[in-house]
C-alpha cells in the first residue's frame, strides 16, 4: 500500500510539472502567434485571349436536288449510292426515242420550210420583172394618148383611134397596179418564210436541249446519297419528288447561334476599348466535337446575320470549315469556340477566393495596407478555367486571401503568406495570351 502511494505522488508531481512548464512556456506568447494566418494572390493584370463557345450544326456548302427537266423512263443508273460524283457526270439516262424523233421532224421541218422560203424568193424576182416591163408599157401608153390627143384636136384622126390610146393607157397602169400588187404579196410570203425557218431552226434546239436533258448529270461535285427511283421508273419534269441528292462536304458550314445580348455586349467592348481585335486572327474559329475532342482545323467566320431570329432571339454565325477527311457530317452537333478579342489589362483570380454575401453578390476578402482583413463586392464576367475574369472590384497590387477565408473576419489584423503553387487550370475557352506574372 505504501509503495502504491508513493508511486502515485510520484506520478502527480511528474504531472503537475509537466503542467507548470507548459504554463510557463504558454506566459509569455509572441504577438504572431494570435494571428490567424492566410494565403494571399497579389493581384496582377495580363492579356487574355476572350472567346464564347456556342453550339453549333453543321451544314453542306452546296446542295443540289436532282430532278428530270423532262418526262420519261428511267433506263440506267450510273452511279453508286453513296459515293463521291464528279460536276458533270451523267447520273440517269431517260429512254431518248421519243425525243430523238422529235429532233428528226424538226429537222425535217426546216428543210420544208427552206424549199418554201426558196419558191417565194424565186416568185419574188419574177414579179418584180413584172413590174418593170409594166411600168415601161405604161409610160408608151402615156405617150401615145398624149400624142393622139394632139392629133384628135388637129382632125389628123379619128375619135376612135384617141380613145384606144386613151383606153390602152388605162390598162396599162391597171396592170402596173396589179404587178405591184404581187410583189406585195410576195414579199409577205418570203417574210412568213423566214419565220418559218426561224421558228423551225428554235424547234431543233427544243428538240435538242430536251434530247439533252435525257442524260441526267451531276450540277456540282460532292458525294450523292441514296437513289429515290429506280430502272424502268416513269419520272416527270419538274417533280416534287428528287431522284437523288448530292451534298458537297469540302468545304462544310457551320452554322451557330448568338444571342443579340452576347452580340451587344461585345460591340460595347470593342467601342470602349476593353478588347482589342488583334487583326483578322479574330476571324478564326476552335471546334469542339460532340465526344469532346477537338475538330484538327480551324474555321474561318464569313458572316454574322443580319436579321434576328423572333423566338430564340439570337443571329447566326456561319462558320466555313476545311473537312477533308469527310469526318464532319451534315446535321452534326458540335461546339464552336469564337474568338471576342484580346483584353490587354485583364485581372484573373482564383474561384476558390469569390464568395456570395447575402444578397448573392460575388465578394472577397483582401488584406488591406494596415495587415486587416477587408471585404470588396465585384463584377464578374466569365469563368476562365478554374479562375474568374473581373469586371470591377479589385486593382493591381491587392491582397486576396484564396485559403483561410473560414478563420477570419472583416477588420481583424492576419498574417500573410504567398499563396502556394496551383494545380494546372481546367480547360476552359479561354486562356491567358502570355502566363500571368507569379505573386511576390
Amino acid at each position: 500500500m505504501v509503495k502504491e502511494r508513493f508511486k502515485f505522488v510520484i506520478a502527480a508531481g511528474i504531472l503537475l510539472g509537466g503542467l507548470a512548464w507548459a504554463g510557463c512556456d504558454r506566459s509569455t506568447p509572441s504577438h504572431s502567434a494570435a494571428q490567424p494566418e492566410v494565403s494571399t494572390l497579389k493581384v496582377t493584370t495580363q492579356s487574355v485571349l476572350l472567346t464564347t463557345e456556342l453550339p453549333g450544326r453543321t451544314s453542306p456548302c452546296l446542295i443540289a436536288e436532282i430532278r428530270p427537266q423532262v418526262s420519261g423512263l428511267i433506263q440506267k443508273r450510273l452511279f453508286v449510292e453513296g459515293s463521291d460524283v464528279a460536276e458533270g457526270a451523267v447520273l440517269y439516262q431517260i429512254d431518248p426515242a421519243p425525243f430523238q424523233a422529235a429532233l428528226d421532224n424538226a429537222e425535217a421541218s426546216l428543210v420544208a420550210m427552206q424549199k418554201g422560203a426558196e419558191r417565194a424568193r424565186a416568185g419574188l424576182g419574177v414579179s418584180r420583172a413584172g413590174v418593170i416591163r409594166q411600168q415601161a408599157t405604161l409610160e408608151l401608153a402615156r405617150k401615145n394618148r398624149a400624142r393622139f390627143e394632139g392629133l384628135f384636136k388637129s382632125q389628123a384622126v379619128s375619135a376612135s383611134q384617141r380613145d384606144q390610146a386613151v383606153t390602152e393607157a388605162e390598162v396599162a397602169k391597171a396592170s402596173l397596179e396589179a404587178a405591184q400588187a404581187q410583189v406585195q404579196s410576195d414579199l409577205k410570203a418570203v417574210a412568213a418564210s423566214d419565220a418559218g425557218i426561224q421558228q423551225a431552226k428554235a424547234a431543233i434546239e427544243t428538240a435538242r436541249i430536251n434530247l439533252g436533258y435525257t442524260r441526267i448529270t451531276a450540277p456540282i461535285s460532292g458525294r450523292i446519297g441514296q437513289s429515290n427511283v429506280t430502272v424502268g421508273a416513269i419520272v416527270t419534269a419538274y417533280q416534287p419528288q428528287a431522284l437523288a441528292t448530292i451534298q458537297q462536304l469540302d468545304p462544310i458550314y457551320v452554322d451557330v447561334p448568338q444571342s443579340t445580348t452576347e452580340l451587344l455586349r461585345l460591340k460595347r467592348n470593342l467601342e470602349d476599348g476593353r478588347i482589342d481585335r488583334n487583326g483578322r486572327s479574330h476571324n478564326k474559329v476552335r471546334l469542339v466535337l460532340e465526344d469532346g475532342r477537338a475538330y484538327p482545323q480551324e474555321g474561318t467566320l464569313q458572316f454574322r446575320g443580319v436579321t434576328v431570329d423572333p423566338t430564340t432571339g439570337s443571329v447566326v454565325l456561319r462558320i466555313l470549315v476545311p473537312n477533308p477527311e469527310g469526318v464532319l457530317l451534315p446535321g452534326m452537333f458540335l461546339r464552336a469556340v469564337v474568338r471576342e478579342g484580346i483584353r490587354e489589362q485583364a485581372i484573373l483570380i482564383p474561384q476558390q477566393a469569390v464568395s456570395r454575401d447575402p444578397k448573392g453578390n460575388p465578394v472577397v476578402l483582401i488584406v488591406d495596407a494596415q495587415g486587416k482583413v477587408a471585404q470588396r463586392t465585384l463584377a464578374l464576367d466569365r469563368a476562365i478555367g478554374d479562375q474568374w475574369l473581373l469586371e470591377t472590384g479589385l486593382e493591381p497590387g491587392d491582397r486576396v486571401i484564396v485559403e483561410g477565408m473560414q478563420k477570419v473576419r472583416v477588420g481583424v489584423s492576419v498574417k500573410e503568406v504567398p499563396w502556394g503553387d496551383r494545380a494546372p487550370e481546367a480547360a476552359g475557352t479561354e486562356k491567358p495570351v502570355r502566363p500571368a506574372a507569379k505573386p511576390k
